[in-house]
């Protein structure tokens, strides 16, 4: 039996997972839980938020995301790609910076316009 806190809403629910009933979720106070505590322990996901740096802009980094999660195995390869990563401006926020970075699945996504 795993204890998780959920992380979804402002709830933070104390969940008990119980790997061995096939993931069974008790503690939760919303449907999103229960989701979120198999998922926790199954496929852990995360999305990723950092800087890569850019060009001719404002500012010498840019705020970047995945445009969803990704598993928490990869963000390390996803962060050692983001060091060769150079943006040139102009960047309008949701500008695609990198396809499928580190073959997660995820592309990087611009958080602000500069």
């Amino acid at each position: 039996m795993k204890e998780i806190i959920c992380i979804v809403c402002p709830n933070g629910c104390r969940l008990q997972v119980d790997e061995a009933a096939d993931y069974a979720v008790s503690g939760h106070k919303c449907p999103r839980g229960k989701t979120y505590g198999r998922e926790e322990l199954t496929n852990p996901v995360r999305t990723l938020t950092s800087t890569v740096r850019i060009e001719g802009a404002a500012y010498p980094r840019l705020p970047v995301k995945t445009d969803h999660p990704i598993p928490k195995a990869k963000i390390s390869a996803v962060m050692a790609q983001l060091d060769a990563i150079l943006a040139r401006s102009p960047v309008k926020r949701g500008d695609i910076i990198a396809e499928n970075i580190a073959d997660s699945g995820a592309n990087l996504v611009a958080c602000r316009d500069l």
